[in-house]
């Protein structure tokens, strides 16, 4: 049968436009700046394909990339056997991704060092049969599951691949299975909507030793009943996300502002947007969430080839590293590098 995840993504997701984005050139800011990439996909979807090849020209836009962490998108799951042994399948597929880097010709980066995979945590306690095959998978790199939980009643926004109901990280059968997280030493991805970041809290509070971390920022959503009111939403997300960051075992990933989500409406322009401009348009999110985690607990992302549709890679890590230009080196070095090093437990 084929993968309703995917099918959904294909349908969802803009491809980029590369004459488009070829019309902004920039200078490389610190092009020696070690960065590990905690957040990338790799799929073929129908006109919209990012494997190798595409992460290979963008990591080679004169940033200092040496790793990184693949995350799951329903991409390549197995076509047959048990629903929920299909997303094996993208392990598989990502591990021989990260087999082929490893041979050295494709450049020095250790492309997907970490892998983060889906697990249907509904299942509960028999979620282990899953778990303990990703991990067979993954071959040492698998670290961790995702799974969205992002839901809103407006038609307008789409809900996460998964198709969860409204609160699913309060639900039993979801907590049953993200338990048994912690007997393999996988952390937890939370990847739903700014509306939902409270959900994040509660879980961390019912699982205190477990990491977890909060993708993009916990999805500050500027379309549909959300759009032209870009202060509201902050005002709301930045409450939600100090009583967070109170939680200890919280991290959070710096980025993803860039999809058609947050309704910033750039890839309507004649021209893409410049590393200054995307800074000061993003800087509150970015300020605001690295006072209150600290950079250890803060990681830089690049979310792509889905904020592709914005802006380009080289443009992306400038305008990270505009935005912590003043920083010490050391709180440089978590942000770019280290947290992401310590968070995945990667062998670099």
């Amino acid at each position: 049968m084929p993968n309703a995840g995917a099918a959904l993504l294909e349908t969802r997701i803009p491809s980029p436009k590369p004459e488009w984005l070829s019309q902004l050139k920039e200078k490389i800011i610190e092009p020696e700046l070690p960065i590990i990439d905690p957040h990338h996909h790799l799929w073929d979807m129908r006109g919209n394909r990012y494997l190798l090849d595409e992460l290979i020209e963008d990591l080679g836009s004169g940033h200092n990339v040496v790793a990184t962490v693949f995350l799951e998108c329903a991409a390549m799951y197995r076509y047959e056997g048990p629903p929920q042994m299909r997303p094996i399948g993208e392990t598989e597929f990502v591990n021989g991704i990260a087999a082929m880097a490893a041979s050295g010709n494709y450049g020095k980066t250790k492309i997907c060092a970490g892998i983060v995979g889906f697990a249907d945590l509904t299942l509960g306690a028999s979620v282990i049969e899953v778990l303990e095959a990703q991990i067979n998978a993954g071959g040492g790199k698998f670290k961790g599951i995702r799974y969205g939980a992002g839901f809103d009643k407006s038609d307008v926004i789409n809900n996460s691949h998964t198709n969860p109901p409204p609160g699913l990280y309060s639900t039993h059968k979801f907590r049953e299975g993200f338990a048994k997280l912690a007997d393999y030493s996988l952390s937890f991805e939370a990847w739903l909507y700014h509306t939902q970041i409270d959900e994040v809290s509660m879980l961390a509070d019912a699982f205190p030793d477990q990491n977890i971390v909060l993708n993009h920022f916990g999805g500050p959503i500027g379309i549909g009943p959300y759009e032209n009111k870009r202060a509201e939403v902050f005002a709301n997300w930045k409450k939600s996300i100090l009583n967070l960051s109170k939680r200890a075992n919280v991290y959070v990933k710096l980025g993803g502002l860039g999809m058609v989500l947050n309704g910033y409406q750039f890839e309507n322009r004649q021209i893409p947007p410049n590393s200054n401009e995307l800074a000061n348009e993003w800087r509150p999110f970015f300020e605001t969430t690295i006072e209150a985690f600290g950079p250890d607990r803060c990681m830089f992302e690049s979310n792509f080839p889905v904020d592709k549709v914005t802006s380009t890679y080289a443009v992306y890590w400038n305008t990270f590293k505009r935005l912590v230009s003043h920083a010490t080196k050391d709180d440089k070095r978590y942000l770019f590098h280290d947290t992401a090093k310590n968070f995945y437990r990667l062998d670099l």
